[in-house]
């Protein structure tokens, strides 16, 4: 069992940033990696991926703003997000991609004036 833990969330000014962080309790480096957001009211939905080689992808909507990364040493996954919007305020969640999938928590992302 894979135990995700992500940290980093808060309340932000629009145009604000935040580093969200998802430590793993097991090997990333060679795991399908992922953040997932989820709004009030909405379906959870995908934001960036991180494939074992490092390849990143991203939904159309953070495309320029977030970046997505990993650390195999410290087995970390970080969200890095720039001039944050309104409609970024979700519930981010990391997802560990393993032939067994594994949820985070979630932390909170509110950006707000």
């Amino acid at each position: 069992q894979v135990q995700l833990v992500e940290s980093g969330g808060g309340l932000v000014q629009p145009g604000g940033s935040l580093r969200l962080s998802c430590v793993a309790s097991g090997s990333i480096s060679s795991i399908f990696m992922a953040w997932y957001r989820q709004a009030p009211g909405k379906q959870r939905e995908l934001v960036a991926t991180i494939t074992s080689g490092g390849s990143t992808d991203y939904a159309d909507s953070v495309k320029g703003r977030f970046t997505i990364s990993k650390d195999n040493a410290k087995r970390t996954v970080y969200l890095q997000m720039y001039s944050l919007k309104p409609e970024d305020t979700a519930v981010y969640y990391c997802y560990y991609g393993a032939s067994v999938k594994y949820w985070g928590q979630g932390t909170q992302v509110t950006v707000s004036s």
